[in-house]
Order: structure tokens, then C-alpha cells, then sequence
């Protein structure tokens, strides 16, 4: 039995195709959501010259679409944004940054952003400066400085000395107890022969 199917769209699908477009699916994909929802069928030259005129309006705004994506990715990239979030005393934030986040604060400055779009390279979960990767396309990317900041102050001679691993965990050190060592050598310094009674 076949795994593919040949389909004709009748409407533009994401990461597909668009509306014209014969392509080669799952039959899987095809059985579960393209058929049910009318979004392809059997091609034909029939059909394939009913949808020409669809086809070139969809053409035309995929144009347009891909002309705002340029000029958006060329005012986007280098851009700084800045997220404030709740933390402990630590840097470590109470949850993390996510791609929706990030995502969203991009709408609020005028960059329309899917989440999926966002890639990180390690999970945000402390204060810190990060580098983020936009790609809206395979050949359409940016890259932004994201800095998380602290909602409150925070001791900066403490967050200098932190150190974190590759995953955003604080790296937590040992310090030696000189309190402990000083008793320890008053201990073996108080080894004097005792004397005996009269």
C-alpha cells in the first residue's frame, strides 16, 4: 500500500503549499485533515485550470507577504529588547522565558512573530544577557539581544561571583569554613603532655 497520496490544494496551507500546488502527502495527512477540510483533492487538468485564477491571487500575496518579511527581518535584526521578571536573590527567575514571550513582546514593539519562529538555544531561566535566533523563513533570519532583567534590586557583588552551567542552573561553590579550620589548629595545638597531680 502506498504511504503517499498526490493531491491537488484548493486552499493554501501552511508549510505545504498554496492553492494550485499539487504535492505529495501522507496518506495519513491527507485522510485526517486535508480531505475532511476541503483543503485538497485528486488533481486534474480540469481542475488544476478552474483554480488559475485563485492561484495568482494567492501568488500575488505570497509576494507581498514575503516583501513585509523582508523588510521586517532587516529592521529586526540587531534589535535589543528588554523582559522584566521576578526572581530570587540568586539572578534564577521563578519559571522561564519562553518563545511565546519573547514572541509577544516582539508584537508589542511592532515585529509580528510567530512562537515557533523564536529559536532558543538553551532554556532562559535567569537574569542575563541572551543572543535569540529569528527565522520566519529557510532563507529569512535575524539575530536580537534579549537582556532579562530583574524586577526588583539585587545584590551586585553577589550576582558577580555566580556562575551558571550550560543549562541556566546556578553553579553553587563550596566555601571554606576558616572558623572550622581555626578551631581544628587550636585542637591539635593544645596537644600538650598533661601534668600530673601532686
Amino acid at each position: 500500500m502506498a504511504r503517499t497520496v498526490k493531491l491537488l490544494l484548493t486552499e493554501n496551507v501552511d508549510n505545504l503549499g498554496i492553492v494550485g500546488d499539487v504535492v505529495n502527502v501522507k496518506v495519513g495527512y491527507a485522510r485526517n485533515y486535508l480531505l475532511p477540510f476541503n483543503y485538497a483533492t485528486t488533481p486534474s487538468d480540469e481542475l488544476i485550470a478552474s483554480l488559475a485564477e485563485k492561484r495568482a491571487i494567492a501568488e500575488q500575496e505570497v509576494a507581498a507577504r514575503r516583501a513585509q518579511r523582508e523588510e521586517m527581518i532587516s529592521k529586526l535584526n540587531g534589535q535589543e529588547l528588554t523582559l522584566t521578571r521576578a526572581c530570587n536573590d540568586q539572578g534564577q527567575l521563578y519559571g522561564s522565558v519562553t518563545q511565546q514571550d519573547i514572541a509577544n513582546a516582539l508584537g508589542e514593539v511592532g515585529f509580528t512573530v510567530a512562537p515557533r519562529e523564536v529559536r532558543l538555544s538553551t532554556t532562559i531561566k535567569r537574569i542575563d544577557a541572551f543572543d535569540i535566533h529569528i527565522k520566519v523563513d529557510s532563507d529569512l533570519e535575524a539575530d536580537i539581544k534579549l537582556w532579562v532583567v530583574a524586577d526588583r534590586e539585587l545584590d551586585l557583588e553577589e550576582a558577580e561571583e555566580m556562575e551558571f552551567d550550560n543549562e541556566g542552573e546556578l553553579i553553587v561553590k563550596e566555601k571554606k569554613d576558616s572558623k572550622t579550620e581555626a578551631d581544628s589548629g587550636a585542637d591539635s595545638g593544645a596537644g600538650a603532655e598533661p601534668t600530673a597531680a601532686p
